[in-house]
């Protein structure tokens, strides 16, 4: 009785132990160099404005909050950045289909000769071109920013995508015919499964280009957003207002990156931990 108490505390320990471990090794090698790098910046920015450049033309730190909470407290904030998010959401969710279908269809040679020079070129056509001809175009329409982030962006997704399809292992249909796999539980268990780690890296990469874009454009070409307000706070000389948007917009697209798509992932993926187990 005495032995199997002690053989049950013993494994009890060794599993505790591991857990304890890792949570001291996040902390060591993740959570303490993010903060320390923070901490490091603000005193170097800090020191910076009124030591190295003029506190006119860098406000330090705790003016720049002053600024973000005078932004927040006016409701400006919400308005624009609720402008900028739909245009992003109308804009990204567009590219991805388009981006998709078109990346699918690139298995197929014929297609694949078609969209392939015109993929590559608009990815290495600079955006300010596509925000520039939008902004000419559609003028302060909001469809001016949804139009470029499309054309943009899709060629993203569907090279992400044309690259797993075409990486999608044959021996595994193979298999899955060969035991009367019907076609639905093909496209879930074998060719999803596959795809996402393709489909996430380009969700994630069109999303970077879907900020940058909408800002951009904004910057030329309208009457709401988070580009609009920067371009107003630069026409105005004024660097507390331009920096706090830059800091909204920096924040913004952190919390989205990190909490909203990473989260979605992990759940994805989930299985693999199960799996695993």
């Amino acid at each position: 009785m005495t032995t199997q108490t002690d053989t049950t505390t013993a494994e009890t320990v060794a599993e505790d132990v591991p857990v304890e471990s890792q949570f001291r090794r996040d902390l060591r090698t993740r959570w303490i160099p993010r903060f320390a790098g923070y901490i490091a910046f603000l005193l170097f920015w800090d020191w910076a404005s009124g030591g190295l450049i003029r506190a006119q033309l860098l406000p330090g730190p705790l003016t720049i909050l002053e600024e973000m909470w005078g932004i927040v407290a006016s409701g400006e904030l919400w308005n624009h950045f609720g402008s900028t998010l739909r245009k992003i959401g109308i804009g990204w969710v567009i590219a991805f289909a388009l981006g998709a279908a078109i990346g699918i269809s690139m298995r197929h040679p014929w297609w694949d000769g078609f969209f392939r020079d015109w993929v590559v070129t608009t990815m290495s056509t600079p955006g300010l071109v596509f925000a520039l001809i939008a902004a000419m175009i559609f003028g302060f329409s909001p469809v001016g920013p949804i139009v470029a982030i499309v054309v943009t962006s899709f060629a993203f997704f569907t090279v992400n995508i044309a690259e797993g399809v075409k990486a999608l292992p044959k021996d595994l249909f193979d298999m899955a015919r060969a035991f009367d796999v019907d076609s639905r539980r093909r496209l879930r268990h074998v060719v999803v499964p596959f795809l996402a780690p393709y489909i996430f890296a380009a969700m994630r990469y069109g999303f970077s280009i879907s900020w940058k874009i909408a800002t951009l454009t904004e910057l030329f070409g309208a009457s709401r957003g988070i580009g609009f307000m920067m371009r107003r706070e630069y026409q105005l000389f004024n660097m507390s207002g331009l920096l706090a948007w830059i800091f909204f917009f920096f924040a913004f697209a952190l919390l989205l990156e990190k909490v909203v798509l990473q989260r979605g992932i992990d759940h994805f993926f989930r299985w693999r931990q199960t799996a695993a187990t």
